[in-house]
């Protein structure tokens, strides 16, 4: 079988440890790595398997040594400038950054919704935003029975989606040293703001689930409305999904549905207060879905409670499914 190298792009940061974290536990045909991040950060040694790596600085020659596959999670900036440099090296990427998303030449894949996309890339792939990668799990299987028609997203989203700044502002819950991320305290307090404003009132992170949703499933014209929040968790989104279907369900057939599709957990047992939490997804790949029930202010109308790893399936794991799946293709 053949073996792989695999750079990674940003290796230092919470989504790059995540990601060689899940490649240890994958135990993919990888013959070597590389890794790559800022100045500041070279030198830092890590075990990969048993094996020691030392991070180097990220340059521009620092995909010559012939890598099958880089994993980027290192900003869009970054990705603007050095994937187009592996891709010209032979590499592909796969980059966890907004740059490339919206890219019409650029698959924007989610493994059990969409891997097929992946298959007519043009040396980049990628990694949706994680609130948007655990809301298609559910969504994907809904429409391919049902037809989606309008999703309306509330999303409550942990501090560790914002960085290692924000996992310093969760922990200053006295608020006697200055906040490094947010703009108010996160402690104690939820923020109905994550990225910047747009001209419409939405946020960034808004427009990036309805955008990405949208191109994710292949419903350029689908309805779609998001609010996003800061909570003061430390790992793990929980979403509100309002979905309104175009087909009539039989609510023991929709969760039959939901339960079916690969890597969703259905958890919806309402007589023992069984129910997806952030604590319990926490360092798991799967989404996990449940608070089902019909919403009877339409006419064929569900709510979900949908809850995952964002570092996880939420970034890295989605990427390394991505990866893995590409490699199975080609041994």
């Amino acid at each position: 079988m053949k073996q792989f190298k695999i750079a990674i792009v940003g290796a230092t940061g919470l989504v790059g440890r995540s990601v060689m974290k899940v490649l240890e536990e994958r135990q993919l045909p990888i013959e070597s790595y590389g890794l790559f991040a800022s100045p500041k950060s070279a030198g830092t040694v890590f075990s990969i398997s048993g094996k020691s790596y030392t991070v180097e600085e990220l340059t521009e020659n620092s995909f010559d040594r012939g890598f099958d596959f880089a994993i980027f999670s290192a900003g869009g900036e970054t990705a603007k400038k050095y994937a187009p440099i592996a891709v010209a090296k032979g590499c592909i990427v796969i980059d966890n950054s907004s740059y490339f998303r919206m890219h019409d030449d650029v698959p924007l894949v989610v493994p059990e919704v969409n891997f097929e996309d992946a298959l007519h890339h043009h040396g980049i792939i990628a990694n949706p935003n994680c609130s948007t990668i655990q809301a298609m799990l559910p969504l994907k299987a809904l429409d391919d029975k049902y037809h989606i028609k309008r999703v309306v997203y509330s999303t409550y989203q942990a501090v560790s989606g914002a960085g290692k700044d924000a996992l310093y502002d969760l922990e200053n819950i006295h608020g006697s040293v200055p906040l490094k991320k947010f703009p108010y305290p996160i402690y104690n307090n939820c923020l109905p703001q994550i990225d910047v404003f747009m001209d419409n009132g939405y946020t960034k992170e808004e427009m990036k689930m309805i955008h990405e949703t949208r191109k994710i499933l292949h419903k350029p014209d689908l309805k779609i409305t998001a609010t996003t929040v800061r909570v003061p968790v430390k790992n793990s989104h929980s979403e509100s999904i309002n979905v309104e279907l175009e087909k009539n369900f039989e609510m023991e057939d929709l969760l039959y549905t939901l339960k079916s599709f690969p890597n969703l957990v259905l958890q919806n047992d309402t007589s023992s207060s069984l129910y997806p939490m952030a604590i319990h997804a926490n360092g798991r790949d799967e989404v996990f879905v449940g608070r089902v029930r019909r919403d009877d202010s339409v006419s064929s109308g569900v709510n979900l409670w949908v809850v995952a790893d964002n570092i996880r399936k939420g970034a890295a794991s989605n990427a390394v499914q991505i990866m893995e799946r590409l490699i199975n293709n080609q041994c």
